[in-house]
């Protein structure tokens, strides 16, 4: 009779998982292909009924088009060549070389990801505008405009292409290394010869993600861009400005062919990367060189104190009664300028969004990346078909997704348009934007168990999903941890995925810096964004120090020697 029971019960499993598997399908194709598809139906949909192009050609040949498209094209170019540079060598200087405090660099690099991408335009504002204290540094040029986008820009996608070079460079085989020493091989033959080759996949990630970032993003030239004409925010203008939904989505459409373009590039770059280490291979340890190790440290340095200028520039604006006339340091902004205004009320909005896309978004990202790894349950199409859908959202800029969200569910036939304008239709729109990233660490983390575990759990006929409660679960647990962290900072921060998606009584933190911003409120507009950034940071470190206690009390063996 043991036969039948187990099989009974691997039906059961694989039943249950097919169900599951079924059931994410639906939510990925509701929240993510339907509001895509109403993009593409709105952009070619008639006033008077029926399909036409007449949108493309009006647009296209509407005055300043050409210049929006080119200038969105030679800036989001010109940052990616200023970033990836910069942020190299700072990875570089972390990972290759014997630098004091790589520790510290490392955590301030990663510093721009504590608050919206408006964070580093005010406070390049504060540094350069008119009554910037380093203004004269400009040689009379102004911040408002291409420099100022430029400059917000590199600091805001600095910290992602980092993240991605600290892993190419993090690797290597140091037999090359050897053998080019062997060789009296020079330090840039070394460096043009194996350092190099060695990072280029990670180098066009890193471009492929700074460009899509850049074109897309619109809070920065809406905050310091002036007159300056950009693609995202003549969806903007297009949306919020002139109710012009249809015309918005023939922009979104347009800004989502770049943006898929560089994801289709960075997919087939990838495809062809191959292990850095192989069973033979010997880890590089860097070797202490003074000259080198000396000037890496000046570099970082540098780079470190103008990063945190930047949040340093807005804390202090914060606190001073009226930039730059009267700089007496009180509370009255947060006191005055938002408590007592109402406007204190964003930012428990943001605590309550991002609390409730961490709790709800990393549970169904963890589980269906579990079902698609582990389990058997499923129709291959089915299987598939939530492969493809995990991996667009990383193609999807978040404004074109909070245009979807407008055309979709605000649509009067839709049944589910009450959702629209409710914190539900944030959060959810937050889960569906940042869902790759947070897919792919849960499948990274799933590779690394043995599929035995599932095997032995059926042989002695245990449940795959008791396996993955006590066995799965507390082995992937760090990484569970860390896809809750990031989704809780990143709902904390958005601007465009939610900027369409917002009530009066919903109003997230990140859009109300935007409005106050806007409305040349300063002092509150850096005050809120403080509080984001001390928000971020504070749950930064929980998850820490929770990420500690979890190694400690249940890793332990990953600590211990054999």
């Amino acid at each position: 009779m043991r036969g039948p029971t187990v099989s009974l019960k691997k039906t059961l499993d694989e039943r249950l998982s097919a169900l599951l598997l079924l059931l994410a399908a639906l939510a990925l194709s509701l929240f993510l292909l339907a509001p895509l598809g109403a993009i593409l139906l709105g952009s070619v949909q008639a006033e008077g009924g029926g399909y036409t192009l007449q949108r493309f050609g009006e647009f296209f040949t509407a005055p300043g088009t050409a210049t929006a498209i080119w200038n969105s094209l030679w800036i989001s170019a010109l940052v990616t060549a200023l970033t990836l540079p910069l942020a190299f060598f700072y990875a570089y200087a972390i990972q290759r070389s014997c630098t004091p405090l790589r520790g510290f660099f490392r955590l301030v690099g990663m510093s721009p990801l504590l608050g919206p991408s408006l964070v580093g335009a005010i406070s390049f504002i504060q540094w350069f505008g008119t009554q910037g204290v380093l203004k004269s540094w400009l040689a009379g040029y102004s911040v408002y405009g291409p420099i100022g986008i430029v400059l917000s820009a590199v600091y805001a996608t600095f910290p992602h292409a980092l993240m991605i070079l600290l892993v190419a460079l993090g690797t290597a085989d140091g037999r090359l290394y050897e053998a080019a020493d062997a060789l009296s091989t020079s330090r840039w033959r070394k460096f043009t010869s194996i350092t190099l080759p060695g990072a280029k996949y990670g180098l066009v990630s890193a471009a492929m993600v700074v460009f899509s970032y850049t074109i897309s993003d619109f809070g920065i030239p809406k905050v310091i861009g002036g007159n300056f004409q950009i693609l995202a925010v003549e969806i903007y203008i297009q949306v919020v400005g002139q109710q012009n939904f249809n015309r918005g989505a023939v922009i979104a459409l347009l800004l989502l062919l770049p943006v898929l373009l560089a994801f289709l590039i960075d997919w087939r770059v990838q495809r062809k990367q191959q292990a850095s280490l192989t069973a033979r291979a010997v880890p590089y340890v860097a070797r202490r060189e003074g000259r080198r190790d000396g000037a890496l440290f000046v570099y970082c340095a540098l780079l470190a104190i103008a990063l945190l200028g930047v949040v340093g520039m807005t804390a202090y604006t914060s606190l001073v009664r009226f930039w730059p006339y009267n700089l007496e340091m009180s509370f009255d902004h947060y006191v005055f300028g938002l408590a007592d205004a109402g406007v204190l009320d964003a930012y428990l909005n943001s605590l309550r969004i991002a609390g409730l896309t961490a709790l709800c978004g990393t549970p169904f990202i963890f589980v269906t990346a579990y079902l698609l790894e582990k389990s058997r349950g499923g129709w291959p199409w089915l299987r598939s078909a939530v492969q493809v859908m995990a991996t667009l959202p990383m193609g999807v800029p978040g404004m074109v997704l909070g245009i979807g969200f407008i055309l979709f569910f605000n649509h009067p036939q839709n049944p589910l348009n009450g959702l629209y304008h409710t914190l539900t239709i944030i959060v959810v729109a937050n889960v569906v934007h940042y869902y790759t990233s947070c897919h792919l660490t849960s499948l990274t983390a799933l590779k690394n168990i043995d599929r035995e575990f599932e095997a032995v759990s059926a042989s002695l006929k245990v449940s795959q999903f008791v396996t993955f409660w006590r066995v799965t679960l507390p082995l992937c647990l760090p990484a569970v941890l860390e896809i809750a962290r990031y989704l809780f900072i990143n709902a904390m921060t958005t601007v465009s995925a939610v900027v369409f998606l917002y009530s009066p009584h919903t109003l997230p933190a990140s859009v109300s810096i935007l409005n106050l911003d806007e409305a040349g409120e300063i002092g509150p507009a850096t005050a809120m964004a403080t509080l984001v950034v001390l928000t971020s940071a504070v749950v930064s470190l929980a998850y820490s120090l929770l990420t500690n206690l979890v190694f400690k009390r249940h890793q332990a063996w990953r600590n211990v020697r054999r």
